[in-house]
This record gives C-alpha cells, sequence and structure tokens, in this order.
C-alpha cells in the first residue's frame, strides 16, 4: 500500500473534525478526524440546530433509519442557533449495565462524523481514538468502519487487542476487548462485549477492514504490538514529547523541572534504525512539522510525518476563531507559552496545555469551576467493595472522588478535559447557575513552525498552506 506521507493529526474533541480531515485527505496526505465523544458531539451539534444540516445528512444514509429517527426525535432542535448552550445532560458509559441507547449515539456519532469526512472525494479517511477510553470504543470502531473509514489510529496506551476486534467487525461479527478495573486480579479482567445486532436491525455481512496505525512513544511499544495484537497491526506512529495533547510519560522514575514540567531524557528518544528493522512503515510525529521534516524522516527510513499544531490553528480546524486569533497572536509576539502539566489529565500521562487567559489554563479559573464529572469519557474503573465495578474521575469533587478510594494526590490539580474540550469547539455547556465551561487549548511545544507559517501566510491560514509549508502542493500567494 501507497500510504500517505504526511498523517494531519486526530487532535482532541472535535478540533480535527470532518471540515479538516475531509480538505486535508482531498488533497492527498490523510485528513484524520478525533474520534472521542463523537456521540455527544453529534447530540450537541443537533440542539445547536445543526448548522448546514450536515449531521441530518450524514444521518439520512445511516444504515438503520430507525435509529437515525430516533437520535433526530429525541435530539435536534429546529430553533437551536450557534450560541445554544443549554445541553442535554448525556447518560454516563457504564461498563456492566444496559448500553443499547449509548450504544446507538456512539455508532451512529462515529459514523456521521467519517461519512462527512469522506465525502465528495477520493481521498483516504482515518479516526483518531484514545486507548483510555475503553469503554466507548467498541461500538466507536464499528460506527467508523460502518462509514468505510479508511486508517484506524490509537494511542494513549497498549492497544493490542484492538486489531482483533477490527479483524471481528470486518467479518460481521460481534468483538469483545478486555476493560482494565483497577483492584481487579489477573485473572479478574474484564470483558466488554459488542454486538452489532443490537444497534442494527439488518447489519452488514462484511465491512472494509481498513488499516490499523499504533501510536506509540517508544520502540519498546512498537515491538509490543508489533509480536503481541491479535490482528495484523499496518503501521506504527512514533509520537514524541514534543507533541500536543497526551504525552506518555517519561520512562522511569517522574522527575519535574523547576517549572513543574516533566524530565525526558535519553531513554525517551527513539532509535529509528530499530523502528526500520520492525519491517513495518512508520511515521515521526512531535516536532516534526518544519519544511525540511519529511525529507529528513524519510531520510531515518519513516514513511514520513505526522503534524498536529499546523493544522489545528488553521481555518478549517473546529478550534474556536477567537481563540485560535489569540494564540497565534502570542506566537507572532513570541510570548505563547506552552506548559506540560503532569497531572492536569485524569487519565495520569502528562497534557499539554497552552497557557491563555479565559482559559481553565488559568488557576483562578480552575478555582472558580465547581468540580463535577458530567461526560465521563476519561473516568477510571475501579473494584468497590462490593465486589462490582464503579467510576471515579480525579477531575471530580475530590471529596467525592476519595469517598471512591482515589489517590487524594491525583485530584487536586486533575483537570476536566471533557468539558473543557467542548468548550473549545464552541460547545460547552452552560449550567443553570450562569457558569458556561470554559475551554482549554492544547498545542505542541515547539512553536517555530507555527512562527514560520504566521511569516509566510499570516494568522489566517488553510490546510493547503499547511500542506504547502510541508512540501506538497504548491502554495497560494504568501500575505504580503
Amino acid at each position: 500500500m501507497n500510504h500517505p506521507r504526511v498523517i494531519q493529526g486526530g487532535m482532541g474533541v472535535g478540533v480535527s473534525d470532518w471540515k479538516l480531515a475531509r480538505s486535508v485527505s482531498s488533497m492527498g496526505a490523510l485528513g484524520v478526524v478525533s474520534g472521542t465523544a463523537l456521540d455527544i458531539l453529534m447530540v450537541r451539534r443537533l440542539e445547536q440546530g445543526d448548522q448546514g444540516g450536515h449531521v441530518r445528512r450524514a444521518l439520512a444514509a445511516f444504515p438503520d433509519q430507525g435509529v437515525a429517527a430516533r437520535i433526530l426525535e429525541r435530539y435536534f432542535r429546529p430553533d437551536g442557533t450557534a450560541d445554544t448552550h443549554d445541553f442535554s445532560a448525556h447518560p454516563l458509559w457504564h461498563a456492566d449495565s444496559d448500553r443499547v441507547a449509548a450504544d446507538e449515539l456512539a455508532v451512529a456519532g462515529n459514523f456521521v462524523e467519517v461519512y462527512l469526512a469522506k465525502e465528495n472525494h477520493d481521498g483516504v479517511v482515518g479516526i483518531n481514538f484514545l486507548e483510555k477510553i475503553a469503554v466507548a470504543n467498541p461500538p466507536a470502531i464499528y460506527g467508523a468502519m460502518l462509514a468505510g473509514v479508511d486508517y484506524i489510529l490509537m494511542g494513549a496506551g497498549i492497544p493490542v487487542e484492538i486489531p482483533g476486534l477490527i479483524d471481528a467487525f470486518a467479518r460481521g461479527e460481534g468483538g469483545s476487548v478486555r476493560i482494565p478495573v483497577e483492584g481487579f486480579s489477573h485473572g479478574e479482567g474484564y470483558a466488554l462485549d459488542f454486538d452489532p445486532s443490537t444497534v442494527l436491525a439488518n447489519p452488514p455481512e462484511r465491512l472494509k477492514r481498513p488499516y490499523f496505525l499504533a501510536i506509540v512513544s517508544s520502540y519498546v511499544l512498537a515491538l509490543t504490538m508489533a509480536t503481541r495484537a491479535t490482528g495484523k497491526v499496518d503501521g506504527i506512529v512514533v509520537e514524541g514529547h514534543f507533541a500536543g495533547g497526551h504525552n506518555a510519560p517519561p520512562r522511569g522514575v517522574l522527575s519535574l523541572d523547576e517549572n513543574g514540567e516533566p524530565i525526558y531524557g535519553p531513554k525517551d528518544t527513539v532509535d529509528y534504525a530499530k523502528m526500520v528493522g520492525l519491517n513495518l512503515p512508520f511515521w515521526i510525529g512531535g516536532a516534526c512539522s518544519m519544511p525540511e521534516s519529511l525529507e529528513e524522516s524519510q531520510r531515518a527510513g519513516a514513511r514520513g510525518i505526522q503534524v498536529g499544531s499546523l493544522f489545528a490553528f488553521c481555518t478549517e480546524s473546529g478550534i474556536l476563531p477567537e481563540l485560535k486569533k489569540r494564540f497565534l497572536e502570542k506566537v507572532k509576539a513570541d510570548s505563547a507559552q506552552v506548559f506540560t502539566h503532569p497531572k492536569g489529565s485524569p487519565t495520569g500521562y502528562p497534557f499539554k496545555v497552552a497557557l491563555l487567559d479565559r482559559t481553565l489554563s488559568d488557576k483562578n479559573e480552575q478555582q472558580r469551576r465547581k468540580r463535577l464529572c458530567n461526560v465521563g469519557f476519561l473516568r477510571e474503573l475501579y473494584k468497590t467493595p462490593e465486589g462490582t465495578i464503579g467510576y471515579r474521575c480525579p477531575a471530580e469533587n475530590e471529596k467525592a472522588y476519595a469517598a471512591k478510594g482515589g489517590d487524594a494526590s491525583r485530584s487536586g490539580d486533575a483537570l476536566c478535559l471533557c468539558n473543557a474540550l467542548f468548550a473549545t469547539i464552541g460547545l460547552g455547556m452552560k449550567y443553570a447557575s450562569g457558569y458556561l465551561e470554559l475551554p482549554l487549548v492544547t498545542v505542541g511545544s515547539s512553536l517555530e513552525s507555527l512562527r514560520l507559517m504566521i511569516e509566510r501566510f499570516g494568522l489566517s491560514y488553510t490546510a493547503r498552506d499547511v500542506l504547502a509549508f510541508l512540501g506538497l502542493t504548491p502554495a497560494r500567494e504568501a500575505k504580503r
């Protein structure tokens, strides 16, 4: 397979949305939609009136119109606007209860995003999932495959069971994955099953099998995926700690520098010669977005590069235009700051945030927000004293988290990424008290390529400009 040389990163909730992915894919690179919380994303777009009619157009193509009709009847608000923020409360995911309604939304939401990303062009489209969101992944993956997704990428964990799950779905079968539950012994592992017939009246007998790319931070993890996965791994994305969003923690004991950021060392550097020895195509991500990066990656034996932050701030991305402008102005003025927060994510992984006022990166704003967990994608599962499965999140109320046996040291600094990332794309919840969830912008820590983009194209640039900057397409005339 002649895989694309440039992969557009799957960024945040709705940042790499269908509009960005479609634009990138139509120009020959791999456009990737974020697969995180696409059920809630679909619902909130419908509640905002489905501006442009895109969700309804995609649902009209959904294989089970009974499911589509139920979703529209419950959530579509014809009088909704882009300023609507009084969204419906979403049922939290549970591994051990009736999940049919939640599975319907997950399958449909992922179908919608991939369908729109693939519409009206012949390019290939990918979707990016987090292994950490284990409970939601099976129906989400199925929904993406139902829409004919070409690539599935997954990181934030070691997704050895996902290739086998993809194979089962491609054969028209159901599948299962093991869900980690804190407190369960090795023999008590919980298996989460998904049967397409619980959502679709007539599931397809077969589905196209997409390529599977594992996102890893080290050769050891790449080797693990290549040798232990339950199905075929078609390639590897090696993502360094300069990349935006979640980063793998440093190998060994966690140490912090004078700014409170994790210290990475030689053990966190990947030997690309070893990667070549795996005989799998691989891409390099994290601080690989300069004009020379593509050629340098290929000299190292890689197929190409994964690029995130340049695409995150282009006009087609889902980040609110006002947030893009404010951050890029700081980059232009050489005053932008990016902090690798060692405890900011409920997952326990380091997470990069742009330090901007009027966002959740501001400690005063963090203290003003009432701590609650009402989206729940990053909750951890644990064994209760009764032997059942419980759910807790370090970003919820500290006392509630501690009462569930949570580690108090993880609670104080944890941020509610679920709500904040929705706010970053204009879909933040507003409460009866009048409080509107604040955004949180994530970006890679290497900003030189963004500075060069601004010099060449100005503060407003397109995905085409990014690809031109990387040496893939003719550039439009640079702004004077």
